[in-house]
């Protein structure tokens, strides 16, 4: 390995760390990383800004930018409220209930859309409602940072390292459907049980609180009717475009850019009403990932581990994919899930090549990758961005969520699920095929 090389793992490695352990803005850590690959000469301008190998991934930053601008305008009609009231209403205002409702409606959110995006919708309404019906919103917000990691496993746009996923390896939104969403939505179901038995138990119910809530009318809080029918309209023009992608040949980049163009002519908002909603750190930390994450593969590093990996498993893709799955969801509670993917992904690419087309044991190794890099950033509270978001909101109103409370219900949730994919992946890759 040359000297360069052994300076940009350094660089990578002490970048991991900050990020992992939160001492420094991951933000900051991501370009201040991505700049000293620059330096070494690691990487060049050409590299950095047009290669699709060793670059800044496009189709993912524009993508996420123009979910961003749709939620954004969709948040200004009233519509989140409105569904979070509905919730409640026909839970008859009963807690677990209330939970569970609000579980669904959130996995399902972030299958749709993505799951920091859902969170950042979900939680402040959920606040509000827990106020009202006199609830400890502690639960609740814990049980919406996890239902989202879930939900959101289920599609190419639901989680950020899916769309990393899907980038590295050609994969479109029609596979994420077909091959995770049927094991998504039996765990759902499971996670919903686990609900009662770690939150749902010890949930009070107000009867007088509770009249109050059933009084309110959730039409009132739809404020823009007729942007409402339009967003809808367009965001089931998003949708169509993701699932169409096979034939007409669109990136879902490009599909979600062109909605937010949409949008913003139809709603005729000024500008700071729907970019105050976009996520522009979460944009830059992923640039400035991409770059270091490039790096490692301009030099040769990620294929020389890859080349390592490859004569240690020889042809047991099984027990790789096994070992991608734990390994993933193992890590991926340590660190954030989104630069382990990024670092992971490219490995992947090495072993057995683009998804598409493979055969089903070696395509079992990215749906491991995507199972368990998703479903394990539940385990702590830095696994996964949504968690990040939760917490903060949570600390930013009064009912902080500390490190080890919310690793103390995540590995539960994390081991639950995980251990439910574990045969997943075998029936589905190497016994049906």
């Amino acid at each position: 390995m040359s000297v360069t090389a052994v300076v940009a793992v350094a660089i990578f490695a002490g970048a991991y760390v900050l990020i992992a352990t939160e001492k420094v803005n991951r933000t900051a850590v991501a370009l201040v990383g991505a700049a000293g690959m620059v330096v070494i000469g690691a990487v060049r301008g050409q590299d950095v800004f047009f290669s699709q190998d060793t670059g800044i991934d496009w189709n993912v930053i524009f993508l996420l930018l123009g979910m961003m601008v749709i939620v954004g305008i969709l948040r200004q009609t009233g519509v989140f409220e409105f569904v979070a009231i509905w919730a409640a209403q026909r839970a008859r205002a009963r807690p677990f209930r209330t939970m569970a409702l609000l579980v669904v409606i959130t996995a399902l959110a972030s299958a749709l859309l993505d799951n920091v995006t859902t969170v950042l919708l979900v939680a402040p309404v959920t606040l509000l409602l827990c106020d009202r019906l006199a609830l400890a919103p502690v639960p609740f917000l814990l049980a919406e940072a996890m239902a989202s990691n879930i939900g959101g496993t289920a599609t190419l746009i639901g989680d950020p390292p899916n769309i990393i996923i899907a980038s590295r390896a050609g994969l479109t939104f029609n596979d994420f459907l077909v091959h995770l969403a049927p094991i998504v939505l039996v765990l759902v179901v499971v996670f919903v049980g686990l609900c009662w038995l770690l939150w749902g138990r010890r949930l009070r119910y107000d009867p007088g609180r509770a009249d109050a809530v059933m009084a309110l009318t959730p039409k009132e809080t739809i404020t823009e009717p007729q942007l409402l029918r339009r967003m809808l309209a367009i965001l089931a023009l998003v949708l169509l475009g993701f699932l169409t992608h096979n034939l007409t040949h669109l990136e879902p980049s490009l599909v979600a850019l062109l909605g937010a163009g949409a949008a913003v002519l139809v709603s005729r908002l000024p500008s700071e009403d729907y970019l105050a909603e976009v996520e522009w750190e979460t944009l830059l930390f992923f640039a400035g990932l991409f770059v270091m994450v490039g790096s490692l593969v301009r030099l040769g590093v990620i294929e020389d581990l890859a080349g390592s990996l490859t004569r240690a498993i020889g042809d047991n893709y099984l027990l790789a994919a096994q070992g991608v799955l734990v390994g993933s969801a193992v890590l991926s509670g340590v660190v954030d899930n989104i630069p382990y993917v990024a670092t992971m992904s490219p490995l992947v690419h090495d072993l057995v090549g683009p998804g598409a087309g493979l055969s089903p044991d070696k395509q079992s190794l990215w749906w491991a990758l995507a199972l368990g890099a998703d479903l394990g950033g539940n385990a702590t509270a830095i696994g996964a961005s949504a968690n990040v978001v939760i917490t903060g909101i949570a600390r930013r109103s009064g009912h902080p969520i500390s490190f080890w409370e919310f690793t103390r219900y995540g590995l539960v949730v994390t081991a639950v699920t995980v251990g439910l994919c574990v045969p997943y992946v075998w029936l589905r890759y190497f016994v049906v095929g």
